[in-house]
């Protein structure tokens, strides 16, 4: 989630301004908006586009930047962008509020030094959402050389300021051509069938289990149990959505490195589904498991419950969830093979041949993204 924002007319055009005090973010052109489309009102831009260089501490002890820093810039991003659309007629005051972020793949490593330049747009709208679409490249300052590194799709709602829990009207986006608007609304349709579908497992939780055996589910999965302070959240005490995303790819690193014992680094994120809102002061626990693993790449599934402790009016709850692909690593960069996990109950063999079935589909998808079109 983001505060509102001020109005972009109160800065020179075309400029996304770094915060005062932090040297190592600075300000760009702003991103072309695309020319197919544009927003309801003319000041309100379409696409903007932000950087930061990457830091010691965005890294792991092999210099490659977390999986869950990237995330976070690209929320960022996105709520930046979806709060500006959603305040830009005449109307309640809101924030636009994460989601959902559909699978993202990394697509090449970023390392400390390089700069990290994140793109969001607004390709779609429906009645009471925004997608988002991102871009990030990173750009060696050495050299000038820049390359893709993620693309990712991210759908907010707006939420009133006066009453959180109420759901506001998007205002709607100019289209070029029918067919982007047909287009958007059947990816609304996807994502809205599989949000859908992830409801089943809120129920699901990770039991600790004595002296378990390598390579088993037990041995590896892990847990993160965290207290909601001030800094994780919106001036409106609810959590950053980057701050829960960069949270679940530290467990599920964990995770892989435990299962891998190797240097690990995050492939792919399917689907970060977000069922409701982490207020201050609640404790957190995200917990993450190895559900499937191929011969280089494993799967692992990370929840996220949140217990509002200092409210006993309300019960623990299923925050979020989603899965995570890493990769394991040598010391030379090179991909090694993983160790093969070892479902041991009914549950564990389920979830393995669930992962299997996602990873196999996604692998047709790439196979046929890679055939050259007739």
């Amino acid at each position: 989630m983001a505060p509102p924002l001020p109005s972009p007319s109160t800065a020179p055009p075309g400029l996304i301004h770094s915060a005062p005090g932090l040297p190592d973010t600075c300000a760009l052109p702003q991103a072309p908006a695309a020319a197919t489309m544009s927003g309801p009102a003319a000041e309100t831009p379409s696409a903007i586009q932000i950087c930061r260089i990457m830091r010691p501490d965005d890294a792991n002890v092999a210099g490659n930047v977390h999986g869950g820093t990237i995330l976070k810039m690209i929320e960022e991003a996105g709520a930046i962008i979806s709060t500006r659309h959603c305040n830009s007629q005449n109307g309640e005051c809101c924030v636009a509020v994460l989601a959902q972020v559909e699978r993202t793949d990394f697509l090449s490593p970023m390392c400390i030094g390089e700069v990290a330049h994140v793109s969001a747009e607004i390709t779609y709208t429906s009645k009471h959402s925004v997608e988002v679409q991102v871009h990030v490249m990173s750009e060696n300052i050495l050299t000038g050389t820049k390359k893709l590194t993620n693309k990712a799709t991210l759908w907010y709602v707006p939420l009133s300021l006066k009453n959180v829990d109420k759901v506001l009207e998007v205002p709607p986006v100019v289209y070029s051509r029918q067919e982007q608007e047909e287009e958007g609304r059947k990816r609304y349709e996807a994502q809205k069938l599989e949000r859908m579908e992830t409801t089943w497992r809120n129920g699901d939780i990770v039991q600790p289990v004595l002296n378990p055996e390598p390579n088993t589910v037990s041995y590896s999965q892990s847990s993160l149990i965290h207290l909601v302070g001030p800094s994780d959240c919106t001036l409106h005490g609810f959590v950053h959505g980057g701050v829960t995303m960069k949270l679940m790819d530290e467990v599920a690193g964990i995770v892989a490195a435990r299962h891998c014992k190797t240097n690990i680094v995050t492939a792919s994120v399917d689907a970060i589904n977000f069922y409701d809102k982490i207020r201050k002061g609640c404790v957190i626990t995200i917990s993450g498991r190895v559900t499937f693993t191929s011969n280089k790449s494993m799967e692992i599934e990370v929840l996220v419950d949140s217990d509002p402790v200092v409210d006993n009016s309300q019960k623990r709850y299923r925050a979020a969830s989603a899965f995570f692909t890493y990769v394991s690593l040598s010391q030379e960069g090179k991909s090694l093979p993983v160790p093969q996990l070892v479902p041991e109950t009914e549950d564990e063999k389920k979830r393995f041949e669930e992962g299997k079935g996602r990873y196999l589909q996604m692998k047709a998808k790439r196979q046929g993204q890679a055939e050259p079109q007739p």
